[in-house]
């Protein structure tokens, strides 16, 4: 896995939403991939209660017959987590404070989360293009 093309992922996410204040990936089973968080977060405690919180996501999500989970947020009283799978095995977590654009963080971390997958799964031979060419885009 190239951990460097994934943290550009993540300071890119960061970079495209104003009130992101925190990114995390974790493994489904709750071990931590990678943290870009403050000093007061535990990331590997943010990883296994993501993965908590997924799974049981995942379950009402298919016990309700939605289809497949894809997200979903918490409110807090200073802002939001925000849950996101990736593909079957990963999710990635973003935190927001409490001016986040909830619409422009969803709309920004789509695309992400497919380079994320890929680089996760190794199927990317270079996230950096994809990266570059999404940037590249954003304002036509």
């Amino acid at each position: 896995m190239n951990h460097e093309a994934l943290a550009r992922e993540m300071r890119g996410l960061r970079e495209q939403v104003p009130g992101i204040t925190d990114t995390a990936v974790a493994a489904a089973d709750g071990m931590l991939i990678a943290a870009d968080t403050a000093d007061i977060i535990d990331p590997e405690s943010l990883a296994a209660i993501a993965a908590a919180g997924l799974g049981i996501a995942r379950r009402a999500t298919a016990v309700t017959g939605r289809g497949t989970f894809r997200q979903t947020v918490t409110y807090g009283s200073q802002g939001l987590a925000a849950f996101y799978a990736v593909g079957d095995t990963a999710l990635m977590i973003v935190l927001g404070d409490e001016g986040i654009d909830l619409e422009r963080l969803h709309e920004r971390t789509r695309p992400a989360l497919g380079r994320i997958e890929s680089i996760l799964t190794g199927t990317d031979p270079d996230p950096l293009v994809g990266a570059m060419t999404e940037t590249a885009t954003e304002g036509v």
